[in-house]
Protein backbone atom coordinates (compact mmCIF):
# COMPACT_ATOMS: atom_id res chain seq x y z
CA UNK A 1 0.00 0.00 0.00
CA UNK A 2 1.23 3.69 -0.93
CA UNK A 3 1.74 5.45 2.24
CA UNK A 4 2.72 9.04 3.01
CA UNK A 5 4.44 9.27 6.48
CA UNK A 6 4.02 13.53 6.52
CA UNK A 7 2.87 13.83 10.35
CA UNK A 8 -0.05 15.73 12.12
CA UNK A 9 0.13 18.12 14.21
CA UNK A 10 -1.16 17.31 17.79
CA UNK A 11 -5.03 18.33 18.32
CA UNK A 12 -5.85 19.06 21.89
CA UNK A 13 -8.75 16.95 23.02
CA UNK A 14 -12.12 17.84 23.51
CA UNK A 15 -13.72 17.18 27.26
CA UNK A 16 -16.22 13.87 26.77
CA UNK A 17 -19.66 14.87 27.99
CA UNK A 18 -20.80 13.73 31.04
CA UNK A 19 -22.51 10.39 31.89
CA UNK A 20 -20.54 8.93 28.94
CA UNK A 21 -21.83 5.70 29.29
CA UNK A 22 -25.73 5.07 29.67
CA UNK A 23 -27.98 1.94 30.15
CA UNK A 24 -31.05 1.42 29.44
CA UNK A 25 -30.97 -2.48 29.81
CA UNK A 26 -29.03 -4.41 32.78
CA UNK A 27 -26.96 -6.05 30.14
CA UNK A 28 -25.50 -3.12 28.80
CA UNK A 29 -23.12 -3.20 31.95
CA UNK A 30 -21.30 -6.11 31.05
CA UNK A 31 -20.48 -4.52 27.16
CA UNK A 32 -19.39 -1.13 28.30
CA UNK A 33 -18.55 0.03 32.35
CA UNK A 34 -19.88 2.65 33.39
CA UNK A 35 -16.80 3.95 34.61
CA UNK A 36 -15.26 3.74 31.22
CA UNK A 37 -13.26 6.01 29.34
CA UNK A 38 -13.64 8.05 26.12
CA UNK A 39 -10.42 8.96 24.47
CA UNK A 40 -10.34 11.70 21.93
CA UNK A 41 -7.52 10.09 19.76
CA UNK A 42 -7.82 12.26 16.76
CA UNK A 43 -8.74 15.37 16.09
CA UNK A 44 -8.98 18.45 13.13
CA UNK A 45 -10.70 16.25 10.65
CA UNK A 46 -13.69 18.01 8.63
CA UNK A 47 -15.72 14.78 8.29
CA UNK A 48 -14.07 11.39 9.87
CA UNK A 49 -15.95 8.52 8.57
CA UNK A 50 -14.93 4.83 7.22
CA UNK A 51 -12.43 3.34 10.32
CA UNK A 52 -11.09 0.11 9.31
CA UNK A 53 -8.97 -1.46 12.02
CA UNK A 54 -6.09 -3.78 10.18
CA UNK A 55 -4.98 -5.98 13.20
CA UNK A 56 -2.00 -7.26 11.43
CA UNK A 57 -0.52 -4.09 11.07
CA UNK A 58 -1.94 -2.49 14.15
CA UNK A 59 -3.20 0.52 12.96
CA UNK A 60 -6.56 2.00 12.29
CA UNK A 61 -7.45 3.79 8.90
CA UNK A 62 -9.91 6.37 8.74
CA UNK A 63 -10.83 8.87 5.83
CA UNK A 64 -11.63 12.94 5.87
CA UNK A 65 -13.97 12.97 3.18
CA UNK A 66 -13.87 16.83 2.13
CA UNK A 67 -10.02 17.04 2.95
CA UNK A 68 -9.53 14.03 0.31
CA UNK A 69 -7.32 11.79 2.11
CA UNK A 70 -7.28 8.80 4.49
CA UNK A 71 -5.34 8.89 7.65
CA UNK A 72 -3.67 6.11 9.71
CA UNK A 73 -3.49 5.82 13.50
CA UNK A 74 -0.87 3.82 15.65
CA UNK A 75 -1.63 3.79 19.63
CA UNK A 76 1.41 4.98 21.40
CA UNK A 77 2.88 6.93 17.89
CA UNK A 78 0.08 9.25 16.56
CA UNK A 79 -1.76 10.04 13.32
CA UNK A 80 0.21 9.98 10.03
CA UNK A 81 -1.15 11.10 6.40
CA UNK A 82 -1.73 7.37 4.62
CA UNK A 83 -2.85 8.56 1.43
CA UNK A 84 -3.89 11.83 -0.38
CA UNK A 85 -5.81 11.97 -2.63
CA UNK A 86 -8.24 9.72 -1.92
CA UNK A 87 -10.88 10.33 -4.70
CA UNK A 88 -12.96 11.68 -2.01
CA UNK A 89 -12.71 7.83 0.02
CA UNK A 90 -15.63 7.41 2.87
CA UNK A 91 -16.11 3.62 3.63
CA UNK A 92 -13.20 1.44 4.11
CA UNK A 93 -12.93 -2.32 5.25
CA UNK A 94 -10.08 -5.13 5.18
CA UNK A 95 -11.16 -8.26 3.16
CA UNK A 96 -10.09 -11.94 4.48
CA UNK A 97 -6.50 -11.34 2.61
CA UNK A 98 -5.62 -8.51 4.33
CA UNK A 99 -6.21 -5.94 1.44
CA UNK A 100 -8.15 -2.59 1.67
CA UNK A 101 -11.59 -1.99 0.11
CA UNK A 102 -12.52 1.77 0.22
CA UNK A 103 -15.30 3.19 -1.28
CA UNK A 104 -14.58 6.65 -3.57
CA UNK A 105 -16.87 9.14 -4.28
CA UNK A 106 -15.04 11.22 -6.63
CA UNK A 107 -14.53 8.07 -9.27
CA UNK A 108 -17.77 6.35 -8.03
CA UNK A 109 -16.28 3.47 -7.86
CA UNK A 110 -15.26 0.23 -5.42
CA UNK A 111 -11.35 -0.35 -5.31
CA UNK A 112 -9.39 -2.76 -4.35
CA UNK A 113 -5.64 -2.15 -2.54
CA UNK A 114 -3.03 -4.82 -3.63
CA UNK A 115 -0.44 -6.03 -1.51
CA UNK A 116 2.25 -4.10 -4.33
CA UNK A 117 0.43 -0.62 -3.98
CA UNK A 118 -1.82 -1.14 -6.97
CA UNK A 119 -5.13 -0.26 -7.49
CA UNK A 120 -7.94 -2.26 -8.74
CA UNK A 121 -11.37 -1.63 -9.37
CA UNK A 122 -13.64 -4.36 -8.25
CA UNK A 123 -17.03 -2.14 -9.35
CA UNK A 124 -17.32 1.02 -11.15
CA UNK A 125 -20.99 0.75 -13.22
CA UNK A 126 -24.21 -0.78 -13.61
CA UNK A 127 -25.52 -1.92 -17.00
CA UNK A 128 -23.69 0.70 -18.47
CA UNK A 129 -24.26 3.66 -15.90
CA UNK A 130 -22.08 4.92 -13.40
CA UNK A 131 -22.40 4.17 -9.75
CA UNK A 132 -23.94 6.91 -7.44
CA UNK A 133 -21.53 7.57 -4.84
CA UNK A 134 -20.45 4.27 -3.13
CA UNK A 135 -20.71 4.71 0.48
CA UNK A 136 -19.57 1.82 3.08
CA UNK A 137 -18.65 -1.81 2.42
CA UNK A 138 -18.13 -5.08 3.85
CA UNK A 139 -17.02 -8.05 3.08
CA UNK A 140 -18.22 -12.10 3.81
CA UNK A 141 -16.51 -14.98 4.48
CA UNK A 142 -17.21 -16.21 0.93
CA UNK A 143 -15.24 -13.00 -0.03
CA UNK A 144 -18.27 -11.53 -1.96
CA UNK A 145 -18.06 -7.50 -1.64
CA UNK A 146 -21.46 -6.05 -0.51
CA UNK A 147 -21.73 -1.98 -0.53
CA UNK A 148 -24.16 0.77 -0.34
CA UNK A 149 -24.87 3.11 -3.00
CA UNK A 150 -26.54 6.58 -2.02
CA UNK A 151 -26.14 9.60 -3.70
CA UNK A 152 -24.16 11.80 -0.84
CA UNK A 153 -20.83 11.86 -2.69
CA UNK A 154 -23.05 13.55 -6.04
CA UNK A 155 -24.96 15.56 -3.94
CA UNK A 156 -22.51 18.16 -3.62
CA UNK A 157 -18.83 19.86 -4.11
CA UNK A 158 -18.42 19.20 -0.65
CA UNK A 159 -17.49 15.07 -0.56
CA UNK A 160 -17.38 14.47 -3.99
CA UNK A 161 -18.43 16.12 -7.37
CA UNK A 162 -21.88 17.65 -7.92
CA UNK A 163 -23.22 15.12 -11.01
CA UNK A 164 -26.72 14.04 -11.88
CA UNK A 165 -27.55 10.69 -10.75
CA UNK A 166 -27.35 7.83 -14.02
CA UNK A 167 -29.16 5.09 -12.27
CA UNK A 168 -32.87 4.71 -11.45
CA UNK A 169 -32.60 4.19 -7.96
CA UNK A 170 -30.05 4.19 -4.62
CA UNK A 171 -29.09 -0.06 -4.24
CA UNK A 172 -27.19 -2.54 -1.89
CA UNK A 173 -24.89 -4.20 -4.45
CA UNK A 174 -23.14 -7.82 -4.25
CA UNK A 175 -19.92 -8.12 -6.00
CA UNK A 176 -19.71 -12.18 -6.90
CA UNK A 177 -15.83 -13.32 -5.22
CA UNK A 178 -15.59 -15.55 -8.42
CA UNK A 179 -16.71 -13.93 -11.48
CA UNK A 180 -17.14 -10.40 -9.98
CA UNK A 181 -20.16 -9.35 -11.14
CA UNK A 182 -22.33 -6.80 -9.68
CA UNK A 183 -26.08 -7.55 -9.14
CA UNK A 184 -28.74 -5.61 -7.02
CA UNK A 185 -29.22 -7.11 -3.77
CA UNK A 186 -31.63 -4.32 -2.69
CA UNK A 187 -33.53 -1.83 -4.65
CA UNK A 188 -36.23 -0.18 -2.11
CA UNK A 189 -34.02 1.97 0.19
CA UNK A 190 -34.14 6.05 -0.37
CA UNK A 191 -30.62 6.39 1.00
CA UNK A 192 -29.12 2.73 2.10
CA UNK A 193 -25.36 3.63 3.94
CA UNK A 194 -23.98 1.33 6.90
CA UNK A 195 -24.15 -2.09 6.88
CA UNK A 196 -22.79 -5.19 8.79
CA UNK A 197 -23.20 -8.88 9.10
CA UNK A 198 -24.33 -10.79 12.03
CA UNK A 199 -21.58 -12.96 13.55
CA UNK A 200 -22.87 -16.26 11.55
CA UNK A 201 -23.54 -14.21 8.47
CA UNK A 202 -27.33 -15.42 8.48
CA UNK A 203 -28.63 -11.91 8.82
CA UNK A 204 -27.13 -8.29 6.77
CA UNK A 205 -28.22 -5.23 8.63
CA UNK A 206 -28.56 -2.32 6.43
CA UNK A 207 -28.96 1.47 7.87
CA UNK A 208 -31.57 3.81 5.52
CA UNK A 209 -30.55 7.69 5.77
CA UNK A 210 -32.96 9.01 4.05
CA UNK A 211 -34.26 11.42 6.93
CA UNK A 212 -30.72 13.40 6.87
CA UNK A 213 -32.56 15.72 3.98
CA UNK A 214 -35.79 14.71 4.61
CA UNK A 215 -37.26 14.64 8.24
CA UNK A 216 -39.74 12.40 7.18
CA UNK A 217 -37.95 9.86 5.62
CA UNK A 218 -36.57 6.28 7.06
CA UNK A 219 -33.92 6.54 10.19
CA UNK A 220 -33.79 3.17 10.76
CA UNK A 221 -31.95 -0.41 9.95
CA UNK A 222 -33.23 -3.06 8.42
CA UNK A 223 -32.55 -6.41 8.48
CA UNK A 224 -32.52 -9.19 5.89
CA UNK A 225 -32.00 -13.10 5.76
CA UNK A 226 -28.86 -13.73 3.79
CA UNK A 227 -28.85 -17.27 1.70
CA UNK A 228 -27.41 -17.82 -1.55
CA UNK A 229 -25.77 -14.40 -2.42
CA UNK A 230 -29.35 -12.47 -1.80
CA UNK A 231 -31.42 -10.94 0.67
CA UNK A 232 -35.03 -11.73 1.61
CA UNK A 233 -37.43 -11.26 4.57
CA UNK A 234 -36.64 -7.69 4.85
CA UNK A 235 -37.95 -5.65 8.44
CA UNK A 236 -37.29 -2.65 10.61
CA UNK A 237 -34.78 -3.77 13.16
CA UNK A 238 -34.47 -0.58 14.73
CA UNK A 239 -34.68 3.28 15.00
CA UNK A 240 -32.67 5.99 15.63
CA UNK A 241 -34.18 9.68 16.80
CA UNK A 242 -31.44 11.59 17.45
CA UNK A 243 -30.11 12.13 13.77
CA UNK A 244 -30.06 9.16 11.22
CA UNK A 245 -27.92 5.89 11.76
CA UNK A 246 -24.76 6.18 9.24
CA UNK A 247 -22.48 3.82 10.03
CA UNK A 248 -23.41 0.03 11.75
CA UNK A 249 -21.01 -2.92 13.46
CA UNK A 250 -22.05 -6.21 15.24
CA UNK A 251 -20.17 -7.58 18.66
CA UNK A 252 -19.46 -11.74 18.99
CA UNK A 253 -22.53 -11.87 20.71
CA UNK A 254 -24.81 -10.56 17.70
CA UNK A 255 -25.19 -6.51 19.67
CA UNK A 256 -25.68 -4.02 16.95
CA UNK A 257 -23.85 -0.87 17.04
CA UNK A 258 -25.27 2.47 15.17
CA UNK A 259 -23.68 5.90 15.23
CA UNK A 260 -26.25 8.48 15.72
CA UNK A 261 -26.56 12.45 16.19
CA UNK A 262 -25.50 11.93 20.28
CA UNK A 263 -23.58 9.02 20.31
CA UNK A 264 -23.20 4.89 19.81
CA UNK A 265 -26.51 3.10 20.43
CA UNK A 266 -26.51 -0.79 20.74
CA UNK A 267 -29.31 -2.97 20.44
CA UNK A 268 -29.41 -6.33 21.38
CA UNK A 269 -30.15 -9.17 18.45
CA UNK A 270 -34.07 -8.70 19.12
CA UNK A 271 -33.93 -5.37 18.59
CA UNK A 272 -33.98 -4.18 22.35
CA UNK A 273 -32.53 -1.34 23.13
CA UNK A 274 -29.50 -2.05 26.13
CA UNK A 275 -27.41 1.60 25.89
CA UNK A 276 -25.45 3.97 24.94
CA UNK A 277 -22.11 5.83 24.58
CA UNK A 278 -22.50 9.37 24.73
CA UNK A 279 -19.88 11.39 22.27
CA UNK A 280 -19.54 15.11 21.36
CA UNK A 281 -19.85 15.43 17.95
CA UNK A 282 -22.13 13.81 15.77
CA UNK A 283 -21.25 10.03 14.84
CA UNK A 284 -20.53 8.94 11.59
CA UNK A 285 -19.14 5.20 12.09
CA UNK A 286 -17.27 3.10 14.08
CA UNK A 287 -15.72 -0.43 14.19
CA UNK A 288 -14.03 -2.98 16.54
CA UNK A 289 -10.25 -2.73 16.79
CA UNK A 290 -7.12 -3.15 19.18
CA UNK A 291 -5.30 -6.31 20.32
CA UNK A 292 -8.57 -8.22 21.46
CA UNK A 293 -11.24 -6.43 19.05
CA UNK A 294 -13.05 -4.75 22.03
CA UNK A 295 -11.85 -1.42 21.55
CA UNK A 296 -15.16 0.83 19.64
CA UNK A 297 -13.20 3.32 17.65
CA UNK A 298 -15.34 5.77 16.35
CA UNK A 299 -15.43 8.51 13.87
CA UNK A 300 -17.25 11.65 14.80
CA UNK A 301 -17.44 14.88 12.54
CA UNK A 302 -13.95 16.52 13.41
CA UNK A 303 -12.26 13.73 15.66
CA UNK A 304 -12.21 9.98 15.84
CA UNK A 305 -12.68 8.58 19.65
CA UNK A 306 -12.00 5.71 21.30
CA UNK A 307 -13.40 3.14 24.68
CA UNK A 308 -12.91 0.08 25.77
CA UNK A 309 -15.94 -2.47 25.77
CA UNK A 310 -15.93 -5.78 26.89
CA UNK A 311 -17.30 -7.14 24.11
CA UNK A 312 -15.11 -8.41 21.21
CA UNK A 313 -16.28 -7.41 17.64
CA UNK A 314 -17.60 -9.83 15.11
CA UNK A 315 -15.13 -11.75 13.41
CA UNK A 316 -13.65 -8.81 11.20
CA UNK A 317 -13.12 -10.07 7.48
Amino acid sequence: MDEVCNRLAPVAPAPPPAGVVVAHDRRFATLVRETATLRRIMGGLLWAEGPAWFADGGFLLCSDIPNNRILRWIDGVGASLYRAPSHYANGNTRDRQGRLVTCEHESRSVTRTEPDGRVTVLAAAHEGRRLNSPNDVVVSGDGAVWFTDPSYGIMSDYEGSRAEPELAGRYVFRIDPGSGALRVVADDFLQPNGLAFSPDERTLYVADSGASDDPAAPRHIRAFDVADGRLTNGRVFARIEEGVPDGIRVDGDGNLWSSAADGVHCFAPDGTPLGMVRVPETVSNLTFGGPRRNVLYITATTGVYAIATGIRGAQAP
